[in-house]
């Protein structure tokens, strides 16, 4: 039987980790293939929530690649995240429009709630606090998204009851 550690030096443990053997379909769905690299990344990120370094270097070896050029790929895009993300992530949008219209201080009372900063996640894993760039609902500012779901035209005061929705 493999072991995680057996595929994968440097993971810690002894157990089977039925996580490589998806990831391994996906290699072999797109090796050999031009352009392999991101759909590979973006299916490893939904197999593992996250790609720390562990799983970068899996991937380079699966695609015969350097693990230089899988970790430039990884970092480059905001959309790769190599620490780990909560069930829900919560996008504030600081757009002009929503950063005029006052998405600094939903930021705050996030912050406040959630006991985290922009960038981190909370110790149960379930919220991940990020900001982005404009999501295209200038109408609606200042926005926030949680997961796909769209929150808008809203006050710090109605933070508390969008997070308690997720909460549960």
């Amino acid at each position: 039987m493999t072991t995680v550690k057996d595929r994968c030096p440097g993971c810690d443990g002894n157990e089977q980790d039925e996580r490589y053997d998806e990831l391994d379909k996906v290699i072999a769905e797109y090796k050999g293939k031009p352009g392999a690299l991101i759909p590979v990344l973006h299916a490893a990120q939904k197999i593992f929530k996250y790609l720390p370094e562990e799983v970068q270097d899996y991937v380079a070896r699966g695609l015969e690649m350097s693990p230089s050029e899988v970790y430039g790929v990884t970092t480059f895009y905001s959309f790769f995240s190599t620490t780990p993300q909560g069930e829900y992530k919560i996008g504030v949008c600081m757009g002009t429009a929503c950063y005029v219209k006052g998405a600094g201080k939903l930021i705050e009372e996030i912050e406040k709630e959630l006991g985290i900063s922009v960038g981190e996640t909370t110790p149960d894993e379930k919220f991940t606090l990020v900001q982005t760039r404009c999501i295209g609902a200038c109408g609606l500012a200042p926005v926030l998204t949680v997961n796909d779901d769209v929150h808008g035209r809203l006050t710090p005061d109605e933070i508390p009851g969008i997070l308690a929705k997720y909460r549960d």
